[in-house]
């Protein structure tokens, strides 16, 4: 089994890159690779929710896997999304992310009109039996629409110890990342949802964050400071950018905003959200420059400028 300690810290949910006409660009993942790898997180994770991966046929998938692992070079770990309604095809993606080298995959409950906790476990077992690698359990019922009690989570994870990484976002999630990482020494429990409760996940024991932020360097220095003790230091580098984490982590525009902003910082070639989704409106464009403005961000938009003070305290 893959180095589920490497599950720590701060993973960033990466983007997919389309075009204009909607069509993937996969010429611009070498590009976003290297920027998300300068920001200093631990991991990338590709093909979530917040990856438009629902959104691409499977050939495209595997488009967007290959150019991405092969731009990480092995320099970076990458996780997978392997999510789908049907086992065989979540074990098929799984087998496939293994392939094509992988780190590890996350994998959210199979949305189903009466889920119970047997149904669940088989979902969860046939992938983890049919893979090497780590299983990130995403725990996310707001998108799956499958709530997953922390006593469930526990138990898989003592009967599975590939299904021991938990990417927590049930909200409220600092209760339940508290019962999470006291019923199990060996869970490493990640939070989310963009990091806008991450002082209280990390208060509660968790290991990090998986989630997309337009500036990934923010969050790493957040986690970085409080694991290595300097909780005042971590609240205090939180408080100064609370205003755009809570900005950037409204529902329905989390993505067009984060997409902007990696363009605007030369990540992206295009902002583009792919049909049905939409770009930001212009009222949320202005807002987003206030924001950016009044956190200082503005001045870090040039290509390829990351906050040095950030990763260097």
């Amino acid at each position: 089994m893959g180095d589920i300690a490497a599950l720590r810290g701060v993973w960033n949910i990466v983007p997919t890159p389309f075009l204009p006409d909607g069509s993937p660009d996969t010429a611009s993942i070498p590009g976003l690779v290297r920027f998300v790898r300068a920001t200093g997180v631990d991991g990338l994770t590709i093909l979530g929710v917040l990856g438009e991966a629902g959104r691409l046929g499977d050939a495209e998938r595997s488009a967007v896997l290959g150019a991405t692992v092969e731009a990480a070079g092995g320099a970076i770990p990458v996780c997978v999304g392997v999510s789908h309604a049907a086992t065989d095809r979540a074990v098929a993606f799984a087998r496939e992310a293994q392939a094509a080298g992988a780190h590890s995959v996350m994998l959210a409950p199979p949305p189903l009109a009466r889920p119970t906790d047997a149904a669940l476990r088989r979902h969860y077992l046939a992938v983890a039996e049919a893979t090497d690698l780590p299983i990130v359990v995403q725990d996310y019922p707001a998108s799956s629409g499958v709530p997953m009690s922390a006593e469930f989570l526990l138990a898989l994870a003592a009967e599975a110890p590939a299904c021991r990484v938990v990417k927590l976002e049930e909200e409220p999630t600092p209760p339940k990342a508290g019962r999470l990482v006291t019923g199990s020494p060996d869970l490493v429990v990640l939070g989310g949802l963009g990091g806008q409760m991450l002082l209280e996940e990390l208060r509660r024991g968790t290991h990090g964050t998986m989630t997309g932020f337009g500036f990934p360097e923010v969050l790493v220095a957040i986690v970085r400071r409080w694991l290595a003790g300097d909780r005042s230091g971590a609240a205090a580098v939180f408080d100064r950018y609370a205003t755009l984490i809570r900005f950037e982590n409204q529902a329905l525009l989390n993505l067009p905003i984060r997409k902007l902003v990696y363009q605007r910082r030369g990540a992206l070639a295009h902002a583009t959200v792919r049909a049905p989704g939409m770009p930001a409106d212009p009222g949320t464009v202005a807002d987003l420059d206030d924001v950016l403005r009044r956190t200082g961000l503005d001045r870090h938009l040039a290509a390829g400028s990351v906050l040095p003070e950030l990763l260097g305290g």
